[in-house]
């Protein structure tokens, strides 16, 4: 984890990478695309909610197992143990 002075020191490079005049643009700028990427987001989720729907409903049943493809163990039992069981 950064502690206190890990951060002041961060800071301090970034002072003098990009000087005190482009700071308080860099910081606009990068506010502004994060509100642009954030407002897209949450345009993509309400654009199409039926869609959105059906996609988690896929995803749901994508995790589910499917009961025809479970195996049944009588299945896996051979013939010879089968007439075991069956005469008992």
């Amino acid at each position: 984890m950064l502690s206190g002075s890990h951060i002041l020191i961060l800071l301090l490079v970034v002072l003098l990478v990009f000087g005190a005049s482009r700071l308080p643009n860099a910081a606009r700028s990068l506010g502004r695309s994060m509100r642009i990427f954030k407002s897209e987001m949450d345009e993509m989720r309400t654009e199409n909610p039926e869609q959105n729907e059906q996609e988690a409903i896929e995803q749901q049943r994508a995790s589910q197992p499917n009961p025809a493809q479970q195996v049944n163990p009588a299945q896996n039992v051979n013939p010879a143990q089968q007439q075991n069981q069956n005469s008992n």
